[in-house]
């Protein structure tokens, strides 16, 4: 589990701007990494990135 949740921070940390990024990203990243969007949610959280523009409440 733990090279998973290595492999979410790298992953997200490439794609936030600004430690930004938007609801759209963060799914694709989830469906990308064949986990769940609150795993992303999470980690998000953890780095302090904000998902903006979220769609379904999903984060």
């Amino acid at each position: 589990m733990q090279n998973k949740t290595e492999a979410i921070k790298a992953a997200l940390s490439k794609a936030a701007q600004e430690g930004k990024l938007s609801c759209t990203a963060a799914r694709k990243l989830a469906a990308d990494l064949g986990v769940s969007p609150k795993e992303i949610g999470k980690v998000a959280d953890e780095l302090e990135i904000k998902i903006f523009a979220c769609e379904l409440g999903c984060f």
